[in-house]
């Protein structure tokens, strides 16, 4: 793999840590500072706000200046987000918590682009393992993201989590150093192309291949996701464990996410995206299935690890079909329009886990889930069958 790829690992694996961070204590600040219970996930919710947001600008100014500069900016804005929470745990001021959370999640949004300046910097053969390779770095993130959130998480601190948002801030600057001393804009193969080139997003939208990658994604993080936001405060509200169990269950969730990258790309060659995303949805309704059969520690631990390696299938198998439903004069607009329905879909489904919860419960939040894994099954043999034709004709 080129050098550009490497440093896009390094700086996934340190950058992508706000996610991890703000999933691990966001919900749990978030219920003391919170006015209301139903709040307490609200801080989650926001961090995909806060991606969604982001993305089109974000793409919009890489078309313009250029990958690099935007990723520099992200992370800034990683470093900005730490210090607003780290003041908004000094102040106990959940408002401001909540716009860290928006900060930290318009940082994401470029965080999640690091995949196809990966793709760009291969051969097109390459593309998936290339994008599969950068969210390795997530293995790093699924660990050191909760050990920093838990720097300041004692009984005993006088402004619970304070450290723990500082502690981010450092992180995001080291990203912010790999970054701006290890990436190579000149090392990208893909060709400058005229702003705004392309066919019509609206006849890029008729192809079912190009619907497929999109579900693939956005259907594989709102269930991850739906799922995952509510599963600490189930744990340790509901089910009574106690916070290092949650803090465990997350991390070894996280890691099952991009544990898999090491395969993923291969896999996507070998057996093909549509058997990969099939093995997704089938690991996705085994983790349902687990979930809802009882609350013991290693039933939430067993089912968020099949969550996590369903979402990695679904995401980097989507991410490896889009480039086949576009030009690459089109590439900075698919791209952005993919993950801003990719995100918009992880923010629904963050935003009502925890008034889902609240109101049916652990084992109905789980059954919320099936009808997305049906729409996605539904898109994916749509666009077989439509292949099948066209190859036949």
């Amino acid at each position: 793999m080129p050098l550009n790829v490497w440093v896009l690992v390094a700086a996934q694996a340190l950058a992508m840590c706000t996610a991890p961070f703000i999933v691990f204590i966001g919900s749990i600040q978030g219920r003391l500072l919170a006015p209301a219970p139903e709040l307490a996930t609200l801080p989650v919710g926001l961090v995909v706000v806060g991606t969604v947001l982001a993305i089109k600008p974000a793409t919009w100014l890489m078309e313009r200046i250029g990958r690099k500069q935007v990723m520099l900016f992200g992370a800034l804005a990683g470093i900005l987000a730490g210090l607003l929470g780290a003041y908004a745990s000094w102040q106990s001021h959940f408002t401001l918590m909540c716009l860290a959370a928006v900060l930290g999640g318009s940082g994401l949004a470029v965080v999640h682009q690091y995949r196809f300046a990966a793709m760009e910097s291969v051969a097109p053969d390459m593309a998936g393992s290339a994008a599969a390779r950068v969210l390795l770095g997530g293995l790093v993130a699924a660990w050191l993201g909760p050990e920093v959130a838990s720097l300041g998480s004692g009984k005993s601190e006088s402004f619970p989590f304070l450290y723990s948002w500082v502690g981010l801030a450092v992180v995001q600057a080291l990203a912010f150093i790999i970054l701006a001393f290890g990436y190579r804009a000149k090392a990208e193969r893909v060709p400058e192309t005229v702003v705004g080139g392309g066919r019509p997003l609206r006849e890029i939208l008729a192809k079912p291949l190009v619907w497929t990658a999109i579900s693939g994604a956005a259907i594989g993080y709102a269930v991850m996701s739906f799922i995952m936001t509510a599963t600490p405060l189930s744990m340790t509200e509901m089910a009574g464990h106690d916070l290092d169990d949650a803090k465990r269950v997350i991390q070894l969730h996280i890691m099952a996410m991009y544990l898999p990258s090491l395969i993923s790309g291969w896999l996507t060659r070998v057996v093909g995206i549509p058997l990969m995303m099939a093995a997704g949805l089938l690991a996705y309704l085994a983790c349902i299935l687990l979930a809802a059969s009882g609350i013991s520690f290693h039933h939430y631990l067993w089912a968020l690890l099949l969550l996590g390696v369903g979402w990695n299938f679904l995401f980097v198998g989507g991410t490896t079909l889009l480039p086949q439903g576009y030009q690459q004069s089109e590439r900075f607009r698919v791209q952005g329009l993919n993950d801003m329905m990719v995100f918009t879909a992880q923010a629904t489904a963050a935003l009502s886990a925890g008034a889902v919860l609240a109101s049916v419960g652990w084992a109905s939040l789980l059954l919320v889930a099936v009808p997305l894994l049906v729409l996605h099954s539904v898109l994916m043999s749509v666009w077989l069958l439509r292949s099948r034709r066209a190859t036949t004709n």
